[in-house]
């Protein structure tokens, strides 16, 4: 079967002979979006335990540099011994990296990941999801395979690699984003937006893996792992992922007429326009998301980088129990965008909040308050327990952005979702390494002391809450006039063809007369 091939929307089976595989026939019970939102979901989990593997397995990977004694017992948090000298953890490293090398190590993926958004908008839009998507998590996987190998050589090996996986990385947002139109009812994307922080569960799984690799054999038993890891989810996406219903071998009828009803394009029609790129660069609500979400990206990421070296050199934890604390927030904050999801839904359909006032409140939930978080740690001292509960709570709030400004890109332009996407993450993406390689920079080799950790978490606050001003003056819910492939839109039937659809409706009735109310 050719994968460019779209069929014909009479609701017909592409292929007679394929329904009667015994295979199909046992699959077909399943929804055609559980299976999509359960790949989605995989795909984020694995993209991102070998985006953040390095992350935890560099403070192994380095040789502990050597420590000037002092007595300030205040900015220390680890046990102070006998001899009243500061004793810092020792995760046995062998690689004579500097901070400088660690940090630009650590950021080299971000730069090509910021340079490879419009790049997977623009090859999403003409090769599709299933391609794009795929080969990205292959080329991946295979660089994770040989970093333990570059290590060794030499440090720039690694830097180059880093770049080929944050190149390829930057592929898959733009890809699955711009999947969303073609097959996700309305009433259902902010429930659906929630298989992207599957994402979360990989960081959360990713930390406490590490660091029992790392502690029972040794850190190139990471790479080996998540790279392995990746390419066997490759497989599993190849057999099971379809751009579109019309190209989905064993979607039911019923599903395919509900999707049909319930979504405004096609995959068809979307892959003949051209990209309204000029529209997008000066619409200021795309703007708005880009900017606000460079404020979550750089609370966020703060957590992520350097965590686990706050976790090492401040909290003198063990390496096993800095991937336990390290992923643990990650894990909640899954289940917490779940829930966040849910609310965002049912807050509109229910008519007790406009779409618009649910996006800039889950948006402002998801940054304004973890960024005030983050710099009530700067002044929780060593009340270990009470720094673990605020962090905790930092980390799972940030999640509320994907029923925020992250689900609003859909929102204002379900055609080009794919390329609105790109331009957001190639503004918002580029925290992703100015903020390791800015806190790095104020740490200044003096990471074992709580006064350089707490200009880190300055800057990190007010980042974070400043940026939250453009959506809340710019941002909307409305669809852009460009998102139609004439530049014209019919506004009234649009906002009756979108309040119909956020209407929540107990059955669904389709063309033979049964109901589906199956959701993602």
């Amino acid at each position: 079967m050719s994968e460019d091939k779209v069929y014909s929307s009479d609701l017909s089976y592409p292929k007679e002979e394929v329904t009667k595989c015994l295979i199909y026939r046992l699959f077909g019970q399943v929804p055609a979006r559980l299976v999509l939102y359960l790949l989605s979901w995989s795909g984020f989990l694995v993209s991102f335990m070998m985006r953040t593997d390095i992350n935890l397995a560099i403070v192994a990977m380095v040789e502990e540099p050597p420590q000037a004694v002092t007595n300030t017992s205040q900015e220390y948090c680890f046990v102070i011994d006998d001899s009243n000298s500061s004793t810092a953890v020792d995760y046995g490293g062998t690689l004579k990296w500097s901070a400088g090398v660690q940090s630009y190590i650590l950021a080299s993926f971000y730069w090509a990941y910021i340079i490879s958004q419009v790049v997977g908008g623009l090859a999403t839009q003409k090769l599709g999801t299933k391609r794009v998507f795929g080969y990205a998590q292959l080329v991946t996987a295979m660089c994770s395979l040989c970093i333990p190998w570059a290590s060794e050589t030499h440090y720039g090996l690694v830097i180059a690699l880093r770049f080929v996986q944050g190149f390829a990385s930057g592929l898959t947002w733009p890809a699955m984003y711009a999947l969303v139109g073609h097959w996700i009812p309305v009433p259902e994307r902010s429930r659906f937006m929630s298989s992207f922080q599957g994402f979360s569960i990989g960081i959360g799984v990713t930390y406490p893996l590490c660091g029992f690799l790392i502690a029972h054999l040794g850190w190139r038993s990471v790479f080996y792992t998540t790279g392995s890891i990746g390419v066997l989810w490759c497989g599993i996406w190849y057999l099971l992922a379809f751009d579109s219903p019309e190209m989905h071998p064993r979607i039911s009828l019923r599903e395919q007429q509900y999707i049909k009803e319930n979504t405004v394009n096609t995959y068809a029609a979307t892959r003949k326009q051209r990209v309204p790129w000029k529209a997008i660069l000066t619409s200021p609500h795309a703007w708005s998301i880009g900017v606000t979400t460079f404020g979550r990206i750089w609370v966020h990421y703060t957590f992520i980088i350097p965590g686990p070296k706050y976790m090492k050199s401040i909290l003198g934890f063990s390496i096993e129990k800095n991937g336990l604390l390290s992923g643990a927030p990650f894990i909640c904050s899954y289940i917490a965008s779940v829930f966040f999801c849910y609310i965002a839904d049912k807050l509109v359909t229910k008519n007790i909040m406009s779409l618009t006032n649910v996006r800039k409140l889950m948006t402002a939930l998801s940054q304004v308050v973890p960024g005030l978080l983050v710099l009530l740690i700067s002044y929780l001292g060593c009340d270990i327990d009470l720094v673990l509960v605020v962090w905790f709570l930092a980390v799972t709030l940030i999640t509320a952005s994907y029923a925020g400004a992250m689900a609003n890109v859909v929102d204002i332009a379900p055609n080009f979702a794919g390329p609105v996407l790109a331009f957001a993450q190639t503004i918002h993406m580029s925290a992703s390494f100015l903020s390791p390689l800015a806190a790095f920079q104020m740490l200044n080799e003096q990471e074992h002391l709580m006064s350089a950790w707490r200009m880190v978490f300055y800057v990190t606050a007010f980042v974070s809450v400043s940026t939250y001003v453009t959506f809340q003056i710019w941002g909307t819910s409305e669809i852009q006039p460009w998102n139609y492939t004439d530049g014209v839109s019919n506004d009234k039937e649009d906002k009756l063809e979108r309040e119909e659809l956020m209407t929540e409706k107990p059955d669904v009735v389709v063309a033979n007369g049964k109901s589906d109310d199956t959701v993602a």
